[in-house]
C-alpha cells in the first residue's frame, strides 16, 4: 500500500537478517536424530537384553534338569533297594544279624543289586555282615574303607547325631513317621568319587518294630561316573556333560558346583550350555541392519526435503513477520512495529542528540461513517487516509495505524514548535479534504497530539502517553487542530483526576443539586413543563458548570449513577406540579445500558410518578451504532407512556433517518439556530423548515435558548409549540417552580444582559 522508502528499507533489513531457518532446522533435525538414535539404541539394547535373558533362562532350566536327573537317579536307586529289602526272602531271614550267618543266602537275596559299585549289609552293632564290590562278594576287611566313610552317615540315620554329616546332600527320603531307620538317598564323596548312597532298613519277622539302634540296614553305593553322566547328558541334551576337578574349562562352558548345607562344594560339573538368545540375536541381526538402513534412508530424504523447502520456509517466516507487524487492512505498520521503532528512535536520539517527534492522529466523526454508511465504506476511507498520509509526509517518516481510527507518525524534524505545527496543519488540511467513496462524499476531521523526543525522553510508553494527552487537549479545544505536549498537560490531567474523585464523592454524598428551567407555551404566558438539570456546587471551587463535569462523568462512567439520581429526584419533585411535563436528559452511555428501561420503570414505580408526564431527551449520538437495540428500548418506553424528545435537532449527522424510524414525540431546535435567527437568514429558514417538518410528522417543536422578545415573536410566528430560555426563567430549585405555579401573575419576562446575569 505504501511506497515510503523507510518501509522498503525496513523490509530489506528484515530479509537480510538471519531468518531463523538454521535454528528451525537444528530444532527439527537434532531432535529427529536423537529420537532415531535413541530408537536404534533401544532396539539393540532390547535385543541384547532379550538374548541374555533367554540364555539365562535356558541355563537355569538346564541346571534344574541336571539336578532333577541326579535326584531321579537317587530316588530310583532308593526304590530299587527298598523293593529288595522288602522282598519275601528278607522277611524270612531271621538270622541275618548273626555274624557270618548264611552269607550264601544273603548273596542270593542281594543278587538284584549286582550292578552297584558297593553293597553293604550293616548289623545292629555297626559291623559289616556282608560286603559286595562291583558285583563280587568281598570280605569285611575289603569293605572297611568304604564303611569307614559312611559310618558318620549311619550314625545320623540311627539317630546318634542330629546333624547331617558335612559334604553330604540328601536327595530322597522315605516315610520318616515310622519307627526305626527310614530309607534315603544321599550324594556324598566316597573313595575320591561322587557317589549316590542309598540306605534301607532290613525288617525283622516279629510283631514289634525294632528301634533304629537295633535295626540292620542295607547300604548301596553307585558312583556318578562318565557313563552315567553321558546318559544324563544325552537325555537332557547337555553337551559335553562331565565331572571336573580343578582343571580349567573353556570360556563357553558352564561350571555347576554341587554344595552341601554349608555351601561347601562337594563336586563340580561342566557342560556347554545352549544359547537360544544368541541364536535369536543372529537371526534378527539382518533385520536390524535393514531397519538401520531404512532409518538412514529416511533421514536422508527428510534432510533433502528440508533443504528443498528452506527457501519456502524462510519466505513464509518473513511473510508471517510482516503480517504480525503490519495492519491487514491498509498495510501500514501496526502498534507492535511502531513501538519497536519508537524505542529505536528514542535510543538513537539519546545517542546522537538529533530530535524527533511523534504525531498521534485521531480521525473525527469516523465512527459516524461506519454507523451510517457501513463498515466497507469505513474500510475504504481508512485506505484513502493511508494514501494521503503517505503522500503528505517525508519518505523517511514512519506512518503506523495503531487501531480503529488512530494513526501515528514518527518524524525526524526540528523540535521547533512552529515547524511541528506546520507539519500538523498540513496533515489536517490533507485529511479534512472531502473523500469520494462508492458515490458518497465524506468529510471528516482530524485531531493531532504531538510529543517531542529529545535526550530527556523516557521510554516509548511515556512518549505515547504524552502524545495521547496532547490529543485529548486538541479534542477538548474543538477538534481539527494540533496540540503539543507540555508539562501543564500533566497538571491538567492531575487536576482532572482530582475533579473526578471529587465528583464521585459528591454523587455518593448527594452533593449535586437538581434545578429546573421552565418551558412555556407559544404565548410565553403559561408554564407547560420543566427540564431537570444537574448543578454541582463544589465546596472549594464554587459552582462548576455542567460543560466541565458532565464530560468527566461520561468518561469515567459516573454518568450512570448521576443520571439515575437526577431521574429519581425529578420524579419526586414533579409530583408537586400536576399537569406539568418533567423533561430529563439521558446520556448516550446511560441509554445504551441493557437495563435502562427496567431502571426507568422501577423509578416510576418507586416514586409513584405518572409516566405520561415524564419526557426523556435523547441526542442523535445516543442512537449511533445502536439502531436495533435503541429502537426496541424506545418502543418499550412508549409502552410505559413515557414521552421521547430529540434534543439538539439539526446538529447531528443524519437526523431525518431517526425522525422516520424512531417514535419521537417532540423536536427541540438547538440554541445555535435560535441565537442568530435575527441576523442570519439561513438560520431563520432552517427554523421554519424544522417546524414544518415536525408538524408534518405530528411532533411538537420546542425552541431552546430564547433570550429576547424578537426571538420569541419570530418563533411564535414560525409555529413553535413551546419555548425555553432565559427570557422565561433561569434554572432554579424546585421551590421556585412551585412558587411560580402558585403566583403566575408575578412572572414577567427577563431579557438581554439581565437574563445572562441571572443565569450566572
Amino acid at each position: 500500500m505504501l511506497s515510503m522508502p523507510s518501509l522498503r528499507q525496513d523490509g530489506q533489513r528484515e530479509s537480510s537478517k538471519p531468518t531463523g531457518w538454521d535454528r528451525a532446522r537444528l530444532g527439527v533435525v537434532v531432535p529427529l536424530c536423537v529420537v532415531v538414535a535413541v530408537a536404534i539404541v533401544c532396539i539393540i539394547v532390547a535385543a541384547l537384553t532379550s538374548a541374555q535373558r533367554a540364555d539365562e533362562v535356558a541355563l537355569e532350566r538346564e541346571k534344574h534338569l541336571f539336578m532333577k536327573a541326579v535326584v531321579n537317579h537317587g530316588e530310583w536307586s532308593m526304590r530299587r533297594l527298598k523293593s529288595v529289602v522288602d522282598s519275601d526272602q528278607a522277611a524270612h531271614g531271621n538270622d541275618i544279624d548273626r555274624a557270618g550267618g548264611a552269607p550264601e543266602r544273603i548273596a542270593a537275596w542281594l543278587k538284584p543289586l549286582l550292578d552297584h559299585d558297593f553293597v553293604l549289609m550293616i548289623g545292629s552293632a555297626d559291623h559289616v555282615l556282608y560286603a559286595q564290590a562291583s558285583g563280587a562278594q568281598t570280605n569285611a576287611q575289603g569293605a572297611a574303607a568304604a564303611f569307614s566313610q559312611v559310618r558318620s552317615l549311619l550314625n545320623h540315620l540311627r539317630g546318634r547325631t542330629g546333624v547331617l554329616p558335612d559334604s553330604t546332600v540328601i536327595i530322597a527320603r522315605g516315610d520318616r513317621s515310622k519307627a526305626g531307620v527310614s530309607e534315603a538317598a544321599f550324594l556324598q564323596p566316597l573313595l575320591g568319587q561322587l557317589a549316590v548312597v542309598t540306605v534301607a532298613p532290613v525288617q525283622r519277622a516279629r510283631a514289634d518294630q525294632p528301634t533304629a539302634e537295633a535295626q540292620p540296614v542295607v547300604l548301596t553305593v553307585r558312583f556318578i561316573e562318565h557313563t552315567l553322566l553321558s546318559n544324563i547328558g544325552d537325555r537332557l541334551q547337555l553337551d559335553n556333560l562331565r565331572k571336573i576337578d580343578d582343571e580349567a574349562v573353556p570360556g563357553d562352558d558352564y561350571v555347576f558346583s554341587l554344595v552341601d548345607r554349608h555351601e561347601t562344594p562337594i563336586a563340580r560339573f561342566a557342560w556347554t550350555p545352549k544359547r537360544p538368545g544368541a541364536e535369536v540375536l543372529q537371526s534378527v541381526v539382518p533385520f536390524i541392519g535393514i531397519a538401520l538402513a531404512g532409518f538412514a534412508v529416511l533421514a536422508g530424504l527428510v534432510l533433502r526435503f528440508m533443504r528443498r523447502t528452506a527457501a519456502t520456509i524462510a519466505a513464509g517466516e518473513n511473510r508471517l513477520r510482516y503480517l504480525a507487524l503490519h495492519d491487514p487492512l491498509c498495510g501500514l505498520p501496526n502498534r507492535i512495529f511502531f513501538s519497536e521503532r519508537l524505542e529505536a528512535v528514542i535510543a538513537d536520539v539519546k545517542r546522537r542528540g538529533s530530535p524527533a517527534a511523534v504525531f498521534y492522529i485521531d480521525l473525527d466523526h469516523f465512527k459516524d461513517v461506519n454507523d451510517t454508511l457501513g463498515h466497507p465504506v469505513g474500510d475504504e476511507l481508512i485506505r484513502s487516509v493511508t494514501l494521503r498520509l503517505s503522500r503528505t509526509l517525508r519518505g523517511d517518516d514512519l506512518v503506523a495505524r495503531l487501531g480503529g481510527d488512530e494513526f501515528a507518525v514518527i518524524t525526524s524534524v526540528s523540535s521547533d514548535h512552529a515547524t511541528l505545527q506546520t507539519i500538523a496543519g498540513r496533515i489536517i488540511a490533507t485529511l479534512c479534504a472531502p473523500y469520494s467513496i462508492n458515490g458518497h462524499t465524506i468529510v471528516i476531521g482530524a485531531s493531532i497530539g504531538i510529543a517531542v523526543i529529545d535526550q530527556r525522553a523516557a521510554d516509548a510508553a511515556d512518549i505515547l502517553r504524552y502524545a495521547d494527552m496532547a490529543l485529548y487537549r486538541a479534542k477538548n479545544e474543538g477538534r481539527n487542530r494540533a496540540c503539543t505536549y507540555d508539562k501543564v498537560m500533566d497538571a491538567d490531567l492531575s487536576q482532572r483526576k482530582l475533579l473526578e474523585q471529587d465528583l464521585r464523592e459528591a454523587i455518593e454524598n448527594n452533593g449535586l443539586k437538581v434545578v429546573y428551567q421552565p418551558f412555556m407555551n407559544a404565548s410565553g404566558e403559561t408554564v407547560v413543563g420543566v427540564e431537570a438539570l444537574a448543578r454541582w456546587p463544589h465546596p472549594v471551587r464554587g459552582m462548576i458548570p455542567p460543560s466541565e463535569f458532565i464530560p468527566i462523568a461520561e468518561h469515567s462512567g459516573l454518568i450512570l449513577d448521576l443520571g439515575a439520581r437526577v431521574l429519581r429526584q425529578a420524579c419526586l419533585d414533579g409530583k408537586a406540579w400536576p399537569g406539568l411535563t418533567v423533561a430529563v436528559n439521558v446520556s448516550p452511555l446511560q441509554f445504551r445500558q441493557l437495563d435502562f428501561v427496567t431502571l426507568v420503570e422501577r423509578i416510576l414505580a418507586e416514586t409513584d410518578f405518572d409516566p405520561t408526564r415524564l419526557e426523556l431527551e435523547l441526542t442523535e449520538s445516543t442512537l449511533l451504532g445502536n439502531l436495533e437495540s435503541a429502537e426496541a428500548a424506545m418502543h418499550r418506553l412508549k409502552a410505559l407512556g413515557v414521552r421521547l424528545a430529540l434534543d439538539d435537532f439539526g446538529t447531528g449527522y443524519s437526523s431525518l433517518l431517526y425522525l422516520r424510524r424512531f417514535p419521537f414525540d417532540k423536536l427541540k431546535i438547538d440554541r445555535s439556530f435560535v441565537l442568530s435567527i435575527e441576523t442570519a437568514a439561513d438560520n431563520a429558514a432552517i427554523v421554519h423548515a424544522i417546524v414544518s417538518l415536525g408538524r408534518g410528522l405530528g411532533m411538537k417543536v420546542t425552541a431552546e435558548g430564547v433570550e429576547t422578545a424578537e426571538q420569541h415573536l419570530f418563533l411564535r410566528a414560525a409555529g413553535v409549540h413551546c419555548m425555553q430560555g432565559y427570557r422565561f426563567g433561569v434554572p432554579g430549585p424546585a421551590t421556585d417552580i412551585t412558587a411560580r405555579i402558585a403566583t403566575p401573575g408575578v412572572y414577567r419576562s427577563i431579557e438581554g444582559d439581565a437574563a445572562a446575569a441571572l443565569a450566572g
